[in-house]
C-alpha cells in the first residue's frame, strides 16, 4: 500500500535545505562588509538552524520574480519584506507579521506636491510603480473614488530603482513602504514625502497554500519565540532603530561630503581601521569634526577624531591636527572602548556601547546599564539602554549613580548619527557599485546564493513613463562586494 506522500515540513527536512526567495536590497538581503547581511536574510538564517538544515538564498532583483517562483514552488518561502494584502492571501499564506509600515507617495523636494488624491488625480504628473506590488494594488483601490488617477506600472523594477529616478528627476511620484523611504533618505535626502496612503500595515513571509499546514503552524510558532524572548526586537532595532530620526540639512550636507572630502581622506581611514570597518571609522570621524583635520572646539578637543590632550598622549598621538595620526589615535582609542565592553552584550551591538563611551565616558555608559537593570530593561540590549542614557541628565536618577550628571542625550544622539552616516555610506557605495554580473552558484561564507530568479517581461506593458522621456533601461544594482 503506497505510504502517504511528505508534509511540506518533512520535504524541507529531507532536502536538507531551506530554499528562500528574497529581495536584494538594504533591508532584505545584500552583500554587506562581511558578508550576506539583511533583516529577512537573518530571519532565515535563525529560522534554517531552527530547522537544522542549510540555507539557500535565492535573490531576485524585482518584485514581479518573487511570487511566481513561490507558485513554481522554486523556493519554499518568500522573505522580503512584503505586505500583507487580500490579493496575495487569495493565493498565498502569510505568516504572522514582523513589523510594519506605512506606504507612502514621495516625490523630491522643490517639486510641485499634491496636498491629497483629488489633488494627485487632477495633474498630469505621473507615477511608477513595481508591477505586482502591494503599491500598485493601492492605486487600483484609488482609482475607483478617483478615475481621473492614472500611473504606469513597470514589471521588472524594484522599489529603490524607482526611489532612485524621483530622486534624479526622471520620475515625478513612485509609492514605498515607509523604511524603504527612511533609508534611501540617508543617501538621497531630497526624496521627500507628499502624502500617506495608508496606516501601518502588516509585513509578512509568505509560503504556498498547502493539504497539510505543517510548515505555517512551524512559522507561527518560530515567531512567537522570537517574539517573546525579544530578539526580534534586537534585530529590528539592529536595522531600523538609528533611521527615526531625519535631518534634511545635516544629510544634504554629508552627502556633499561624500562626493567632495571622504576620497581624500578613504585611504588613511581604510590603512587605520585595524578591525573595524572602516565605513565606520569615517562615519565617527565625520560625527567629530566633519572631516577637517583642524577642527578645534572651545573645550580644547581637536583635529579629524577630537581628541583630548590627555586621550592624544594615551594612544600615542604628538601633533592632535595631522590627520593621520588623528585618526590611527581615534581608531586606538574606539578599540580600547570595545575591550571594556561586557561579552555579555551581543557582538554586533558591542560597537555602540563602545561609541557612547568613547563620548559620554565608560563610566556614565555603565551607570546607564545599571539604572537599566534597576528598571527591568535589558542592560545588554542598546535598544533599551539608549533609552535611559537621557535619564543621567535628571537629578532624580543621577544623584543614584556612581559617576553622577552626564548629558545621556547627547551620547544617543552621537551614536545614533555615526550609525546613520556608516549607512549612508554603505548605501553610496551600493549605488556606485558595478551591476552584478550572472552566475549559475555561487557560495558567500557558505551560503549558497543562486543567480536570481529570472523574470520575464511583460510585452504588453508600458515599461517606460510617458512623461519622461529620458528614463533609462532599469538597472540591476550590484550588492556591495
Amino acid at each position: 500500500m503506497p505510504s502517504d506522500p511528505p508534509s511540506e515540513l518533512e520535504r524541507i527536512r529531507q532536502n536538507g535545505v531551506l530554499r528562500v526567495g528574497t529581495l536584494n536590497n538594504q533591508i532584505s538581503y545584500y552583500i554587506g562588509t562581511e558578508g550576506p547581511t539583511g533583516l529577512d536574510y537573518e530571519l532565515a538564517q535563525r529560522f534554517a538552524d531552527y530547522l537544522d538544515v542549510n540555507l539557500e538564498i535565492q535573490p531576485s532583483y524585482a518584485l514581479s520574480g518573487l511570487f511566481p517562483a513561490l507558485a513554481r514552488k522554486e523556493v519554499d518561502l518568500l522573505a522580503a519584506g512584503l505586505t500583507i494584502t487580500p490579493e496575495r492571501m487569495a493565493t498565498f499564506e502569510p505568516t504572522p507579521a514582523y513589523y510594519f509600515a506605512r506606504q507612502l507617495l514621495v516625490y523630491k523636494k522643490g517639486q510641485w506636491r499634491p496636498r491629497d488624491l483629488a489633488d494627485l488625480a487632477s495633474r498630469k504628473e505621473k507615477i511608477a510603480v513595481a508591477a505586482g506590488s502591494s503599491h500598485e494594488q493601492k492605486l487600483i483601490e484609488i482609482q475607483k473614488k478617483h478615475p481621473t488617477l492614472t500611473w504606469t506600472s513597470i514589471p521588472d523594477a524594484d522599489n529603490d530603482e524607482l526611489l532612485r529616478l524621483v530622486a534624479t528627476e526622471k520620475l515625478d511620484y513612485t509609492i514605498a513602504d515607509s523604511m524603504e523611504v527612511a533609508l534611501i533618505q540617508r543617501v538621497y535626502p531630497e526624496v521627500t514625502i507628499a502624502l500617506s496612503l495608508t496606516e501601518d500595515e502588516p509585513i509578512a513571509w509568505f509560503i504556498n497554500e498547502e493539504n497539510d499546514n505543517s510548515l505555517q503552524a512551524l512559522l507561527i510558532e518560530f515567531f512567537g519565540e522570537l517574539q517573546a524572548s525579544g530578539d526580534l526586537a534586537q534585530l529590528e532595532e539592529k536595522y531600523f532603530g538609528h533611521i527615526e530620526r531625519f535631518d534634511y540639512v545635516d544629510t544634504r550636507a554629508f552627502v556633499r561630503s561624500l562626493k567632495t572630502k571622504l576620497p581624500k581622506w578613504e585611504a588613511l581611514f581604510k590603512r587605520h581601521a585595524g578591525e573595524f570597518d572602516w565605513r565606520l571609522l569615517a562615519a565617527l570621524s565625520y560625527q567629530e569634526s566633519h572631516w577637517n583635520p583642524t577642527a578645534t572646539s572651545p573645550t580644547g578637543v581637536r583635529g579629524m577624531m577630537m581628541l583630548t590632550n590627555p586621550t592624544a598622549k594615551s594612544v600615542g598621538v604628538t601633533n592632535r591636527l595631522d590627520p593621520e595620526q588623528s585618526i590611527q589615535g581615534g581608531a586606538k582609542y574606539l578599540q580600547r572602548m570595545m575591550k571594556r565592553i561586557p561579552d555579555s552584550i551581543e557582538s554586533h551591538e558591542k560597537i555602540w556601547f563602545a561609541l557612547a563611551s568613547y563620548n559620554i565616558g565608560f563610566g556614565h555608559l555603565m551607570d546607564a546599564r545599571r539604572l537599566t537593570k534597576a528598571q527591568n530593561g535589558n542592560p545588554d540590549q542598546w535598544s533599551d539602554v539608549k533609552a535611559r542614557l537621557p535619564l543621567l541628565r535628571k537629578r532624580q536618577y543621577h544623584q543614584h549613580t556612581r559617576y553622577g550628571y552626564a548629558r545621556g542625550d547627547e551620547a544617543v544622539h552621537y551614536v545614533e548619527s555615526i550609525r546613520r552616516y556608516y549607512q549612508s555610506i554603505q548605501g553610496y557605495e551600493q549605488q556606485m557599485a558595478a551591476q552584478l554580473k550572472n552566475t549559475s552558484v555561487e557560495w558567500v561564507n557558505g551560503i549558497k546564493t543562486l543567480t536570481p530568479i529570472p523574470v520575464k517581461p511583460n510585452l504588453n506593458t508600458q515599461t517606460d513613463v510617458p512623461s519622461k522621456n529620458d528614463i533609462p533601461s532599469l538597472p540591476t544594482m550590484a550588492p556591495l562586494n
